[in-house]
C-alpha cells in the first residue's frame, strides 16, 4: 500500500495510505480530503481533480494523453509543468511517498 502526501495551499499537509489500483482522485475522496472535487466521479470530463505532482515523481508516472492535457487547458489554478489530473494518475507500490499539492483553488 503506497503513501501519498498530500499538502495543502494553506500549507498543511495530510499523508494517507491508498491501496494500489486506486486514483489521486479516489485516494483523496475517500479520505475527505478538501482540494478534490471530482465531479465527473473519474471520467476525465471536468478537471476538478487537478493537481501538482511533485517534480520528482513526473518522470515515474505515465505520459498523460491527449484528452488529459485538453482538460488541463480549462483548470480554474494556474497549469504548472508538473499539472495533473488526479483522476488520470493510477498509484501502484513504486510510488510510495509520492507528493502533491492541491491547487489553491478547483473552480
Amino acid at each position: 500500500m503506497p503513501t501519498v502526501i498530500f499538502n495543502f495551499s494553506d500549507d498543511r499537509q495530510q499523508v494517507v495510505e491508498a491501496a494500489a489500483g486506486q486514483t489521486l482522485m479516489q485516494v483523496a475522496a475517500n479520505h475527505g480530503l478538501e482540494g478534490i472535487l471530482g465531479d465527473c466521479g473519474g471520467a476525465c470530463q471536468c478537471a476538478t481533480c487537478h493537481v501538482y505532482i511533485d517534480e520528482s515523481w513526473l518522470d515515474r508516472l505515465p505520459e498523460m494523453d491527449g484528452m488529459e492535457d485538453d482538460m488541463l487547458e480549462g483548470v480554474a489554478a494556474p497549469r504548472l509543468a508538473q499539472s495533473r489530473l488526479g483522476c488520470c494518475v493510477t498509484l501502484q507500490a513504486e510510488h510510495e511517498g509520492m507528493a502533491v499539492t492541491f491547487p489553491p483553488t478547483q473552480i
